[in-house]
Formats: C-alpha cells, sequence, structure tokens
C-alpha cells in the first residue's frame, strides 16, 4: 500500500442506533455505548442516524427541539472529548422559532466543525421541519468532509451531492433513518437497489466515498406509526459497496468500514464534464 494510502487509512463506525420517539435520554445512552465500541475498535469517526436524539418526525420535536449548540449537541461534543473520536449524528434543532432536522459534525476534541440542516425535507415531515438554506464542506485530518441527510440522496435530489463534489467533497456523511412497512421484508430488499443507485451514482461520477447510518425499531407516533426503521447502512466508494449493515427493525449493530479516502481531484467547473459523462455511463 502507497504512502499515501496508509495516511489516508479511515475507519467509521456506522451506528446502526434504536431510537425512540421522545426518548433522548435512552437514546443518548445507547449512543454512548456505540461511540465507546467505536472508540475501542480504533474507529475515528462514527457516524449517527438522523434525528437520533427525539426520532424522525416525532411529535415532540416541535416541542422538545434544541438549539446547536445547546443541550444536545454538547452532549455529543463532551462524549467526542471523553472518546477521543469525530462523531457525526442527527438532531432535531430550534433555530428562531423554527425546527430543522440538522446535522452536525463534531471534532475529537469536542468542536462542532460543520452543521447542515436538512433541505430535501418530505412533503410528509414538512408540519414539523423548516428546510435547509445552505451547504458547506470543512477540512479535516481526513479530508474534505461534507453533510447531507438521508432523503438529499434521492436519485430526484442528487443536485445536492453534486454541490458537495463541486466544493471538493472527498466524504460524504449522511445521518439517515431508512423506513418501511412492517409487511416488507429484507427478502424483497427494499433498499438495496433504492439507495445503492444513487449512492453508487455519486461514488463513481465524483471518486468520492458516502457512508450513511440508519436507526433501527419501530415508529411511534407521528405520521409514520407503525412502520419500522431498517438499519441497512452502506458505505459505499467508487468501485463498489465498502460496507452494509443488516437489514430489519431489530438489527442494532455498529458495523466499521475502513477505506482509503479518495485524493482529492476535482471541483468548480470541472464537475459538470463528470456530471456529463456519468449521464451517459450510468442508469437508474
Amino acid at each position: 500500500m502507497a504512502e499515501n494510502n496508509k495516511q489516508n487509512l479511515l475507519r467509521i463506525g456506522m451506528a446502526q442506533l434504536l431510537v425512540e420517539g421522545g426518548e433522548p435520554e435512552r437514546n443518548f445512552e445507547r449512543a454512548e455505548v456505540m461511540i465507546k465500541d467505536a472508540s475501542s475498535k480504533d474507529c475515528q469517526i462514527i457516524l449517527l442516524p438522523e434525528c437520533m436524539d427525539l426520532a424522525w418526525t416525532h411529535p415532540s420535536s416541535e416541542k422538545e427541539a434544541k438549539s446547536i449548540p445547546g443541550e444536545y449537541s454538547d452532549i455529543i461534543c463532551k462524549l467526542a472529548r471523553k472518546y477521543s473520536i469525530y462523531i457525526c449524528c442527527g438532531l432535531t434543532e430550534e433555530q428562531d422559532g423554527k425546527v430543522y432536522n440538522s446535522a452536525i459534525l463534531v471534532s475529537d476534541d469536542g468542536q462542532i466543525i460543520l452543521k447542515y440542516q436538512k433541505i430535501n425535507v418530505l412533503e410528509i415531515a414538512r408540519k414539523i421541519y423548516e428546510t435547509g438554506q445552505s451547504l458547506n464542506v470543512v477540512d479535516t485530518k481526513f479530508g474534505k468532509i461534507g453533510l447531507n441527510i438521508c432523503s438529499d440522496n434521492y436519485e430526484d435530489s442528487l443536485d445536492i451531492g453534486y454541490v458537495l463534489a463541486r466544493m471538493g467533497a472527498q466524504l460524504i456523511l449522511s445521518p439517515s433513518s431508512w423506513t418501511s412497512d412492517f409487511s416488507v421484508t429484507e427478502i424483497d430488499d427494499a433498499y438495496g437497489k433504492k439507495w445503492l443507485s444513487p449512492y453508487s451514482y455519486l461514488a463513481k461520477s465524483f471518486d468520492l466515498i458516502i457512508v450513511s447510518a440508519t436507526s433501527v425499531g419501530t415508529i411511534v407516533g407521528g405520521p409514520y406509526e407503525g412502520k419500522k426503521m431498517v438499519g441497512c447502512s452502506l458505505a459505499v466508494g467508487s468501485e463498489g459497496v465498502l460496507a452494509r449493515g443488516n437489514y430489519n427493525e431489530f438489527a442494532g449493530e455498529l458495523v466499521v468500514a475502513a477505506f482509503n479516502v479518495p485524493l482529492p481531484r476535482h471541483t468548480g467547473t470541472e464537475v459538470s464534464k463528470l456530471i456529463k459523462i456519468a449521464e451517459e455511463r450510468l442508469k437508474f
């Protein structure tokens, strides 16, 4: 392995966390167990799911959302310092009287170095969450990292990934909460194709890596009550799937993805050329 590749070798823990609606204390307790586990397995980053504090679309989000920085993000910052690990997670954010589905990246010394508010908010969730207005990336010792959240990676919203690629993202971290009806099983492969296609498109087109971590459990309360959160976390690079979590509502686990971060290659208008090439080469 080349020296540069050795230096860029990265281990990310994808935390398929049981997230209970409206139960932040229990959710953070379980998160710490996984963070400790990731640290013991020499992960430099752990990725936690979307809205891991209150659960995606849970009614408590409208009254219990916290500012960032604030009570819940402070817990994440303390855990990052305690276990000397970068943490990316989804939180329910209150800002100026509005609620956002947000994600933060915290450094191993406990500093929030990047925050993102979800842009592609599903129609069913718009009663709770406002639409985010900006994208950004941050330089880290692992490379340039961008954030998005779950449905931001739908096939019809890949322009969000395009922008992050134009900004030079080598790694996209995506806290997620993939859900399905109870009648759908892993045999039906409900998410394999749905997520693998757009992830592969981004990874192959722009030579980057995209990693998601998704929650598990049963949804209680809100518009998706009765559905299940199914895991199936994914890490995808230009050459294919790097790691994948188990698929079902009971698949609480830490999945470790180890890979070399691609060297920075393309930004700005160079990305437009890659998009044209990719559209001719790849079909959904």
